[in-house]
């Protein structure tokens, strides 16, 4: 046998006085699913329970869910209209009531307790939002009216239920809702920094310098230099995803936009000019590299990007900003530009840095030049005696001592195992000798500092005069060098001397 209904089946009343004839034609012909039902033996189960000493029917439903399912076959089913039947796919009123059960099941049971309380309450027009099912299994999200009809209020024998069909309506605002949901978990949970902002306020501005008679942005930019700082602060962020409050060490969103000025300064002010200037020209798309800082005041390298959406170019009140962390790749770009040019062990200029900045010299001076060749005294032995870390380690107080004796625009480069070149660009001899007694100066310190081996290095200088060639004052210098070198062999322990430019001791 089929599950009990949760409704009566329909009583044959062909001679019902419940409405006209002209009013039986407009409950056949409305639009909306309508159904003439008795809710009297609901009535009298409710003054029972009333008699029984129930007061609040909401507990008293809760505490026996079997109480709900005595109301709903309390209920009987008179007359449907044809909408009905083409709402709930049924072929005729005997099908459809003899499978309610069918009809209202499911979350119906939860909803139907707010359909009873206002009943309960003495109510007689009672309205609810809840879900019914086609006879094929269809979901139908329904607003519930039901109206004891007037003159059937102590009885309730004449129920007038309608039932307006909100599937389309509810399944739309629904997939609206997972599409905000899905676009802002897309926004929320992006792995760059998404900002949405308003540049309406910069656009008024920009157009109020064009109507001024304003050409040349750009020259306008350089006289006023303080525009740009007033269109920085006019614009509006509406709001900024997760990774935006991680990248800059924002606790929040409140905190991020109150300390704005905290992260766009300095360089941000050149690159923002440079924005409003493509802005000036209509480009409404752009991307660049740019600087900020975090709220802890790290440097943040960030790659730009930077759209007015389509559908707000006459307004500019909607902007789409994202900046992706580079900062990690520069600061590599940085070291590999820093191996480059310069010796590891040394942390001086390398050869390959040494060969530019001589053919540059060549070509554009200033003139003269001073060129200084130095030689590390005695690594051999150091390397042989005590091994290649010891003889690394003099390496690098030798570096230490060109590092702090050299200044600018004077550069010294490792160019070999133990050779090393100063080059002095605008100084002459007299310069030279400045320089080459300062280097002494701080290579007796440095031996002081450093306990054990001492450093010595030989040097030789040549100055390179207008017009002259810089190959041969090096070649002069090494000489020089070399000399210095034998004049040091000469008061101490025997070693190898050389005769070329082999890496010597």
């Amino acid at each position: 046998m089929p599950p009990a209904n949760p409704r009566q089946h329909p009583v044959t009343e062909p001679s019902a006085p419940w409405v006209d004839t002209d009013s039986d034609a407009i409950f056949d012909l409305a639009p909306v699913s309508l159904w003439l039902e008795d809710f009297s033996a609901l009535r009298s189960l409710f003054e029972r329970w009333r008699a029984e000493g129930v007061t609040d029917l909401a507990a008293h439903l809760a505490a026996d869910p079997a109480r709900i399912q005595a109301c709903m076959h309390s209920l009987r089913v008179l007359r449907v209209n044809p909408r009905t039947l083409a709402l709930f796919k049924a072929p005729d009123q005997a099908t459809l009531c003899s499978r309610l059960h069918e009809v209202f099941r499911d979350e119906m049971r939860d909803h139907v307790v707010r359909e009873l309380l206002p009943l309960w309450n003495g109510q007689t027009l009672v309205e609810n939002q809840t879900v019914n099912y086609t006879l094929d299994g269809e979901r139908l999200d329904v607003l519930v009216r039901m109206r004891i009809l007037p003159g059937h209020e102590s009885t309730w024998d004449r129920v007038l239920v309608s039932l307006e069909d909100l599937t389309a309506r509810i399944r739309a605002e629904n997939s609206l809702s997972a599409s905000e949901r899905y676009a802002r978990d897309l926004f929320e949970r992006s792995p760059v920094s998404l900002w949405v902002e308003d540049f309406s306020a910069v656009k008024a501005l920009l157009d109020e310098v064009r109507r001024s008679g304003i050409e040349d942005f750009r020259v306008f930019l350089k006289v006023h230099p303080e525009f740009v700082t007033r269109c920085m602060q006019e614009i509006r962020v509406i709001d900024v995803n997760r990774q935006t409050l991680k990248l800059f060490g924002a606790p929040d969103k409140t905190t991020l936009l109150a300390r704005l000025h905290e992260i766009f300064r300095d360089e941000m002010t050149e690159s923002f000019a440079e924005q409003l200037h493509e802005l000036w020209a209509g480009r409404y798309t752009q991307e660049r590299e740019v600087i900020n800082h975090s709220l802890a005041g790290d440097t943040l390298h960030l790659h730009m990007q930077f759209a007015v959406l389509e559908d707000h170019l006459d307004c500019w009140d909607l902007v789409l900003v994202s900046l992706v962390d580079i900062t990690a790749r520069k600061k590599a770009e940085a070291y590999l530009e820093y191996l480059g040019k310069h010796d590891v062990l040394t942390r001086l200029r390398n050869r390959a840095f040494f060969n530019e900045e001589l053919s540059r010299l060549a070509r554009k001076g200033p003139w003269p030049v001073a060129v200084l060749a130095i030689d590390v005294n005695g690594l051999k032995e150091v390397n042989d005696d005590l091994g290649h870390a010891a003889g690394d380690a003099l390496l690098r107080r030798a570096g230490e001592v060109l590092g702090k004796a050299v200044d600018a625009p004077g550069v010294a480069a490792r160019i070999g195992g133990d050779e090393f070149v100063v080059l002095l660009p605008g100084c002459d001899e007299a310069g030279a000798q400045e320089v080459q007694a300062q280097i002494q100066q701080v290579l007796e310190l440095n031996n002081q500092f450093y306990p054990g081996r001492t450093l010595s290095l030989s040097m030789g200088l040549a100055v390179c005069p207008t017009g002259g060639s810089l190959e041969a004052a090096l070649q002069a210098a090494d000489r020089a060098m070399y000399e210095d070198k034998a004049r040091y062999y000469e008061h101490h322990a025997p070693t190898r001397r050389r005769s070329d430019r082999t890496p010597a001791g």
